[in-house]
């Protein structure tokens, strides 16, 4: 196994990575399927050393190839091994073929696949169905998914669980629900976005010992997004080097997103945050923040000011649609600095969209379904095409938030696997939003600022959980870890 790679790809290229490697490098098909066969079985074994019996589902294509091999190589290492085949082995064809009968040859069972079968068993191996999958699972496939999922113990996932989409992370009517998943090649962007999260448990990669010319030659936009440590201050700095953020929002009874707003780029490192609100709010929020500098405005007019005096701005944090709230809105994303719009900003944006090359969208799916005018359905149907959509149609970085949250810029769309099930919870987005201001008030670029925030935030809710658990995480419990995170 071998560390992840930061690049990720779609199906189509997967199979021209696996064209060139056979065609033009000369590595026999059957000498990659025997190391993809033994790279999961690797796994196997170290991930359930005490397994002393095998559950291998095969189906009819280069994935059953696999999982013959996997199947040979646990009976040889003498573990209780079963096949139990969705459709005829005798017609598989090329490499799985030759795979199949190999595994014939050393006298290895194959049973066809039941659904009332009575299996017992210490771990099972999911060679179903593979990384070219375009339609719902339907059939004997289905039953055996269904049968894996309700009677199976420790599965192991061949490539991609079968009925996960490669390109996009959904479930195609149904998938297994492995416990791990061994990646060929290339890594395929649809596991880490969507709904893949909830099937494809860990994740491992096996190169497969394909050259790395092989990679150079088949180039991808989608990364995975890394943690990068950021620079060190220098000992004279002050205030002033680390910038002015300015969140504009707090409509009346709405006072606490703009409040974690201004904490969340303080916790993270800014110099200087101001908040722009109702002046019914503004000697109150910061009661318990008193370094937030609040500041009550009528109008447009009387925000001028603390625009002049920002280096970063963001909109939208309890902001509401009202005429108080259009009017700040037009000043702020008029202005020339940087901007980050969440929340009701993006309401406001989608009633007149015009593009921005300098600013950073927030929207969870509903909010980029007003955005692109279609529903939150079609948005989460293809989460990578839905952000490239975004950030081609308003420019700057868009960021379509949801387990993996996608970061679409100019040249590159990033993907972050931090972040658990309990921020769905009220005032994520908020320190987000202050999470990715901070950031660019210290010099981030647009696109690192976006692709670090995203991780950050999602890495301190992490951590926040790891004591007391998701259920009952609050947005404000990420400002500790926030800040631990910003210094590591």
């Amino acid at each position: 196994m071998h560390k992840l790679p930061i690049k990720l790809y779609r199906a189509a290229q997967v199979r021209e990575l696996d064209r060139i490697a056979i065609q033009e490098r000369g590595i026999p098909g059957i000498e990659l399927m025997s190391r993809a066969g033994y790279a999961v079985f690797q796994c196997l074994r170290n991930k359930w050393p005490y397994a002393r019996s095998a559950a291998v589902f095969c189906g009819s294509g280069n994935n059953a190839g696999d999982g013959y091999i996997i199947a040979r190589l646990a009976r040889e290492a003498g573990l209780s091994v079963t096949v139990y085949s969705v459709s005829d082995p005798e017609k598989l064809t090329g490499d799985a073929l030759t795979a199949y009968r190999k595994f014939a040859e050393a006298k290895g069972t194959v049973v066809p696949f039941q659904s009332d079968l009575d299996i017992e068993t210490d771990v099972t191996v999911d060679a179903l169905l593979g990384t070219g999958l375009d339609r719902p699972v339907t059939g004997a496939y289905a039953e055996a998914i269904a049968f894996i999922n309700k009677n199976q113990k420790h599965v192991i996932a061949v490539d991609i669980p079968s009925g996960l989409n490669a390109d996009t992370g959904n479930i195609m009517a149904c998938a297994v629900k492995a416990d791990c998943t061994v990646s060929f090649i290339g890594l395929k962007q649809g596991l880490f976005t969507g709904q893949a999260a909830d099937y494809c448990g860990e994740i491992f990669y096996a190169s497969l010992a394909v050259p790395d010319d092989v990679f150079e030659a088949v180039p991808s936009r989608t990364v995975r997004v890394v943690k990068t440590r950021l620079p060190n201050r220098e000992s004279y700095s002050h205030k002033g080097n680390y910038g002015h953020v300015l969140i504009i929002g707090g409509d009346l009874g709405y006072t606490g997103a703009a409040r974690m707003a201004g904490e969340a780029a303080l916790r993270v490192g800014s110099g200087l945050v101001s908040i722009a609100t109702r002046p019914e709010h503004a000697g109150l929020m910061n009661l318990n923040r008193p370094e937030l500098m609040c500041h009550g405005v009528e109008n447009a007019g009387q925000l001028q000011a603390l625009l002049e005096k920002a280096d970063v701005i963001v909109i939208g944090p309890g902001l509401g649609q009202s005429e108080w709230a259009s009017d700040l809105f037009s000043a702020a994303v008029n202005s020339p600095k940087p901007l980050v719009i969440d929340a009701d900003g993006l309401n406001l944006l989608a009633r007149a969209p015009f593009v921005k090359p300098n600013w950073i969208l927030t929207p969870h799916p509903g909010e980029a379904g007003r955005l692109l005018q279609c529903s939150t359905t079609e948005v989460q149907q293809d989460r990578f095409a839905s952000a490239t959509a975004l950030q081609a149609k308003f420019g700057g970085v868009a960021i379509l938030k949801g387990s993996g949250t996608l970061v679409a810029s100019d040249h590159e769309l990033a993907v972050s696997t931090s972040g658990n099930p309990g921020m769905a919870s009220g005032g994520m987005g908020d320190v987000l939003s202050g999470v990715i201001a901070g950031l660019l008030a210290q010099g981030l670029a647009l696109k690192d600022a976006a692709q670090q925030g995203v991780h950050i935030h999602g890495l301190a809710a992490d951590l926040a959980v790891e004591k007391d658990g998701e259920r009952g995480l609050l947005a404000g419990d990420l400002m500790e870890p926030l800040r631990q995170l910003v210094n590591s």
